[in-house]
C-alpha cells in the first residue's frame, strides 16, 4: 500500500513538473506529502491520483497548491543576533576588501515577500551611507512564487510587519502612506526582483553575499548539493553565505568554511586549479566557469551595446534597466540614469510620449508601433523615427518589462524623396523621347515623299541626259540631308541608351526592392534587390502580373493600395506587412507605393524593404 502511495505521489510531482514547469522532485517527500494532503483535505480528495484529475479540471487550483507548498514565513531581521553579527563583523570586512567605487552585489534566494532583501539593503545602507549605497550596491531578490514577488516589488508593509525594524530605522528607510509604510524609492531602485528556480535555473554571478535562509531544509540531499554548487559558483572567492539557524553545511566543508557557525555564516572556499566548471557544463572541458560566464556576459552586453538601433529596457514599474550606446548618445540618457523612473527622463516624452504606450503594452501584452515620429537635431536637421514598444516575457508568459526601440527612418524618407525626383526626371525624359519619336515619324514621311519624287524624276531623266544630271545633283543633295537626319537619329538613340543606363544605375543604387507595374499590373521593371528579396530573376518576371508571382508577399493586403495609386486617389502610400523572403524566413516588409499617373502609360512604383525578421521557417 505504501509503495502504491509513493508511486501516486511521484506521478503527481511529474505532472506538476511537465504541466506547469514547477519541479518539486527535489523536495523532501515527508514535507511534500504533508502539505499536499493538507490541500487535498481542503478540497475533499483522498488520493494523489484523484488530485491529478482534479487539477486537470480546475486549473485555478495550481496557484492555491503552490502557495500551500511554498510557505512564505519571513520577517525583517529574522534571528536578530545573526543579523547583528553580519552587520558588525562580516559586512565591514567585505567593504574593506573592495575599492571605494567597486560594486557590492547581494542575492537573497527564496526572498518570499521581500523582508529579507530590504533587511540587507538597510544593513548595507547603514554601513555605506545612502549615497554610496545607491552608487555601489545591487540586491537581487528571487523566488518561484509570483504572488510573493509582486508583494515584494511593492515594498509596502504594515506597522506590525515593521516591529522588528525599530522606529529609528523605520523613519529613515520607509515613507508612511496612509496606514502602510513604503520602502524609500531612491534605494528601492537598487533592488531587483525576479522569478528564479534554485534547482533548475543558472545562478546569478559575481556576488559578495548570498542569503539562503531556512530554504535548504525543504530539499533532499541531492537537490541541496546542486543548490550549494550553484551558490558556491555564484559567490566571489571571498564571498559570504548566510544560512538559517537550522542549516549546518557539515557535508560541504570543501566549498564553505564557517565564519560564525553559531549564526550560520560561512565563507566561500575558492575552487582549486583547474577551476571548477559551471553547474550543467559537464561536457565542456575547454572553458572554466569564470571564462564561460564572463564571455557570455560580455557577449550579451556588447551585442546590446553596439546594436545600430537605439534601445532602452524598462521593468514592470517603468524603471530604466538598460540603455545602449545609440540610446545614450541620441536621446540624452546618461549611465547614471539607469535605475531611475522613466517618467523622470526626457526620453519618456521626447521624441514621443512613451509612458502611456508602455502601459498599453503591459495591458495588452502586444507590440505597439509609433510611426513617423519627428525630432529636430541640434544642427536643425529633421529626423524621423519609428518607435517600437514590445513586451518582454519570461518562459511562462509572465511580464518582465518592455523594450523600446527607435528606428531611424530619416535615410529611407530621403531615399523616397530621391526616388520621387528621379521619377520626375524619368517622366521628363519620357516626354522628350516621345517628342523625338514624333520628329522621326515626320522625317520618315518626308523621306517617303522624297522617294516618290525620285521615281518621278527618274522617269523624266530617261528622256534626256541633261535632266538626269540635274536630277542626280538633286538626289545627292537629298542624300546629304538623309545623312544629317541619320546622324541626328543616332545621337537621339545614344541619348536614349544613356537615359536607360542612368535609370538602371538609379535602380541599382536604391538598396530596396523596386518593381514598376503598368495599369494591368504587368511587371515592367524588377531590380537586383527585388531578385535578392524574393528569389526571382528579372527575365522570369518581366511581362507577368505581379499578383501571379509565387512569392511570400501578401498581395491581398497590397492590392487595394495599388489600385488606389492607379486610380489617382493616392499618390504615395507606405504599408507594413508580414512576408516570407526567398529563404522562407518570416520578415516584416515595408512596402512603399508611388503613383506614375500623368504619363502616357501610367502605373505604380512598388518599393519593398525587409525591416525586421520574425522567424526562420514558413508558417504552417
Amino acid at each position: 500500500m505504501t509503495e502504491h502511495l509513493d508511486e501516486e505521489l511521484e506521478a503527481l510531482l511529474e505532472y506538476l513538473k511537465h504541466s506547469r514547469a514547477f519541479d518539486f522532485t527535489g523536495y523532501k517527500r515527508s514535507t511534500l506529502s504533508r502539505r499536499l494532503r493538507k490541500r487535498m483535505g481542503d478540497v475533499g480528495i483522498a488520493s494523489f491520483g484523484e488530485y491529478v484529475d482534479y487539477l486537470e479540471v480546475h486549473p485555478d487550483e495550481f496557484a492555491v497548491l503552490f502557495n500551500t507548498i511554498l510557505i512564505n514565513v519571513t520577517h525583517f531581521f529574522r534571528d536578530k543576533a545573526a543579523w547583528d553579527t553580519l552587520a558588525t563583523d562580516v559586512i565591514p570586512q567585505i567593504i574593506a576588501s573592495k575599492g571605494p567605487q567597486e560594486p557590492i552585489r547581494v542575492w537573497s534566494a527564496g526572498c518570499a515577500s521581500g523582508e529579507e532583501p530590504y533587511s540587507i539593503a538597510i544593513t548595507l545602507a547603514e554601513a555605506l551611507g545612502p549615497e554610496a549605497f545607491r552608487e555601489r550596491v545591487k540586491v537581487y531578490g528571487t523566488d518561484v512564487d509570483e504572488e510573493a514577488l509582486t508583494q515584494a516589488r511593492q515594498g509596502s508593509y504594515t506597522s506590525k510587519n515593521l516591529e522588528d525594524v525599530g522606529p529609528g530605522l523605520r523613519d529613515r528607510y520607509f515613507v508612511q502612506q496612509g496606514d502602510r509604510f513604503v520602502f524609500r524609492d531612491d534605494l528601492r531602485r537598487c533592488i531587483i526582483y525576479g522569478r528564479h528556480d534554485l534547482v533548475q535555473d543558472a545562478p546569478i554571478s559575481r556576488l559578495d553575499i548570498v542569503l539562503c535562509r531556512n530554504l535548504l531544509m525543504y530539499f533532499n540531499s541531492d537537490a541541496q548539493s546542486r543548490i550549494l554548487d550553484h551558490l558556491h559558483f555564484a559567490l566571489n572567492d571571498a564571498g559570504v553565505l548566510f544560512l538559517g539557524k537550522a542549516e549546518m553545511l557539515l557535508a560541504h566543508s570543501d566549498r564553505f568554511s564557517p565564519l560564525d557557525l553559531k549564526h550560520r555564516i560561512f565563507k566561500s572556499i575558492p575552487a582549486p586549479i583547474p577551476r571548477r566548471r559551471a553547474p550543467g557544463m559537464r561536457g565542456v572541458d575547454a572553458l572554466t566557469v569564470g571564462d564561460h560566464v564572463a564571455r557570455q556576459v560580455r557577449l550579451r552586453d556588447a551585442a546590446f551595446e553596439v546594436a545600430p538601433v537605439a534601445q532602452i529596457v524598462v521593468d514592470v514599474d517603468q524603471i530604466l534597466i538598460l540603455a545602449n550606446d545609440q540610446a545614450r548618445s541620441s536621446f540624452n540618457v546618461a549611465a547614471r540614469d539607469v535605475g531611475r523612473p522613466l517618467q523622470d527622463l526626457e526620453i519618456s516624452y521626447r521624441p514621443a510620449e512613451l509612458r502611456s504606450r508602455i502601459e498599453q503594452v503591459f495591458e495588452e501584452r502586444r507590440t505597439v508601433t509609433i510611426a513617423n515620429v519627428e525630432r529636430a537635431t541640434k544642427s536643425g536637421d529633421l529626423q524621423t523615427f519609428d518607435v517600437r514598444v514590445a513586451p518582454i516575457m519570461d518562459g511562462e508568459g509572465g511580464l518582465l518589462g518592455a523594450s523600446v526601440m527607435f528606428t531611424d527612418m530619416t535615410r529611407i524618407d530621403r531615399m523616397q524623396e530621391e526616388i520621387q525626383r528621379s521619377t520626375q526626371e524619368l517622366e521628363t525624359a519620357y516626354e522628350e523621347l516621345q517628342s523625338t519619336n514624333e520628329e522621326l515619324e515626320t522625317t520618315n514621311e518626308e523621306l517617303q515623299s522624297t522617294v516618290e519624287e525620285l521615281e518621278t524624276t527618274n522617269e523624266e531623266l530617261q528622256s534626256t541626259n541633261e535632266e538626269l544630271e540635274t536630277t542626280n545633283e538633286e538626289l545627292q543633295s537629298t542624300n546629304e540631308e538623309l545623312q544629317t537626319i541619320n546622324d541626328d537619329s543616332r545621337i537621339t538613340s545614344d541619348e536614349l541608351k544613356r537615359l536607360n543606363s542612368f535609370f538602371e544605375l538609379i535602380l541599382m543604387s536604391v538598396r530596396v526592392g523596386v518593381v514598376v507595374v503598368d495599369r494591368d499590373l504587368q511587371i515592367r521593371v524588377w531590380n537586383k534587390w527585388a531578385e535578392d528579396l524574393w528569389g526571382l530573376r528579372t527575365e522570369e518576371v518581366l511581362g507577368r502580373r505581379l499578383g501571379d508571382l509565387d512569392i511570400g508577399l501578401p498581395m491581398d493586403d497590397l492590392a487595394p493600395a495599388i489600385q488606389s495609386c492607379l486610380s489617382g486617389t493616392t499618390a504615395h502610400e507606405v504599408i507594413i506587412v508580414p512576408a516570407l523572403n526567398r529563404r522562407g524566413r518570416r520578415i516584416i516588409c515595408r512596402v512603399g507605393l508611388a503613383s506614375l499617373a500623368g504619363i502616357r502609360e501610367s502605373g505604380v512604383v512598388v518599393m519593398m524593404e525587409e525591416t525586421d525578421a520574425v522567424g526562420d521557417s514558413p508558417p504552417d
